[in-house]
């Protein structure tokens, strides 16, 4: 039983006992009490739900885009600025981030690497010269030695600092930023369509309703309140 049901439930109890005891003033306590809770309510429910004849009623379902579009909004302009993006490029306290490229290189095929080095060395004067010696087949076992120091030299390279300091510079480049935030916001724009209303509806009327149901509570204690001034206000004139 929610804080909600049973603040509603006491305050309809005193209407009935209020009146089968003769007492005004607890039946205009219940009275009060009970309609401040209804009330508010009713106002936590109309946010989700469409009341016929009560307009304003079903605000949420309603204004779904515009609630899908400030979520967007939030992210990209609290979030994914040029200047936190500027951060988490530098890292924190201004130590940049370790790139971790080494699982990428060994995952290149650097054949035509190989094969454009060949075709360079058969071209040039050396050409003639290895052609007295099998040609390109005699450099063929220099292929694998090669490819393997190769990415070795490539995963070296990516953890010098000046790497990274280039990259970082190159990455900051406006026409690179704006294309960051251009794939951010794809993303959250696909994100935000497996959104449904459905959904949205029972994660923020959880939410809400979990929080908000002090609302009733003090809507029924304020209206009891009231009511209990109202009757004791004529016994006193």
């Amino acid at each position: 039983m929610n804080k909600s049901f049973i603040t509603n439930l006491i305050a309809f109890l005193l209407i009935p006992t209020g009146y089968w005891l003769s007492t005004p003033l607890i039946f205009t306590i219940g009275l009060f009490a009970f309609s401040g809770a209804v009330t508010n309510w009713l106002a936590v429910h109309m946010l989700f739900e469409k009341v016929p004849g009560l307009y304003g009623s079903g605000v949420v379902p309603a204004r779904f885009k515009e609630f899908k579009l400030a979520i967007k909004t939030l992210m990209m302009e609290q979030f994914f600025t040029d200047e936190n993006i500027d951060k988490f490029l530098s890292g924190s306290n201004g130590v940049q981030p370790e790139l971790h490229l080494e699982p990428v290189i060994k995952k290149v095929d650097l054949s035509p690497a190989f094969d454009t080095l060949i075709e360079v060395i058969m071209q040039s004067s050396f050409g003639s010269m290895l052609g007295m010696f099998g040609g390109a087949e005699a450099l063929t076992p220099l292929k694998e030695p090669f490819i393997e120091n190769m990415k070795q030299s490539l995963s070296d390279i990516t953890k010098t600092d000046d790497f990274n300091a280039l990259l970082k510079s190159e990455i900051e480049q406006p026409e690179v930023m704006s294309d960051i935030k251009s794939k951010v916001s794809s993303i959250i724009d696909k994100r935000l369509t497996e959104l449904t209303p459905q959904l949205v509806k029972k994660m923020v009327q959880d939410m809400i309703k979990k929080h908000l149901g002090w609302l009733v509570v003090w809507g029924g204690v304020f209206g009891g309140i009231i009511g209990a001034i109202t009757s004791v206000i004529p016994l006193l004139t």
